[in-house]
C-alpha cells in the first residue's frame, strides 16, 4: 500500500474516491502522514472534512435535543411520570453519557450557541408526543443550561 500511495496521483485518488471511499480514505491518511501534500485530492478531502463537521454537529444536536425532550417529560407530564420515570431517566443518562464523550470545545460552543433552538425542537417534539395536552414552558427555562443538561445528577423541579 505504501508504494502504491507514493506513486498515486491526484487523478488516481479522484478515481479511487468514486470507486472505493474506504481505500481513498486510507490512501489520503497515508499521504498526510508522509506529508505528500501535492498528491492529495484536496477537493474531495475538503468535502469529506466539511461533511464530518456537519455530521458531528447533527449528532450532538440530536443527543441534546433528546435529553431536553425527556427532561421536559419528567418535569411536566405528570400523568405519565409514575409509569415512565425510570425509563426516561435511563434514556437521559445514556444520552448524557454519549454526549459527554463526544463533546469537543468546538462542539460545546456550537451547542451553547444553539441551546434555544435545541430547546424549541425538543419542545415541538414533546408537544406532538403528548397531543398538545401538557403545559410545557414555551421558552427555555433558565436552569436548562448546557452545564445542567450535561450533568448526570441534575434534573429540573417537577411541575
Amino acid at each position: 500500500m505504501l508504494n502504491s500511495v507514493k506513486l498515486m496521483s491526484v487523478i488516481d485518488l479522484k478515481t479511487l474516491y468514486e470507486a472505493d471511499g474506504g481505500k481513498w480514505l486510507e490512501s489520503t491518511i497515508e499521504l498526510l502522514k508522509k506529508r505528500q501534500f501535492d498528491s492529495l485530492d484536496l477537493e474531495n478531502l475538503i468535502e469529506e472534512l466539511e461533511e464530518l463537521g456537519r455530521r458531528e454537529k447533527r449528532e450532538v444536536f440530536s443527543l441534546l435535543r433528546n435529553i431536553v425532550a425527556h427532561l421536559l417529560l419528567l418535569q411536566c407530564w405528570s400523568s405519565e411520570r409514575e409509569y415512565n420515570t425510570n425509563h426516561w431517566r435511563s434514556e437521559i443518562y445514556n444520552w448524557r453519557d454519549d454526549l459527554n464523550r463526544e463533546l469537543t470545545t468546538t462542539l460545546r460552543n456550537y451547542l451553547e450557541e444553539n441551546l434555544d433552538l435545541v430547546y424549541q425542537r425538543a419542545l415541538g417534539s414533546m408537544k406532538d408526543k403528548t397531543g398538545n395536552t401538557v403545559k410545557f414552558p414555551e421558552e427555555r427555562p433558565g436552569d436548562y443550561t448546557l452545564k445542567n443538561l450535561l450533568d448526570f445528577d441534575w434534573f429540573p423541579t417537577q411541575n
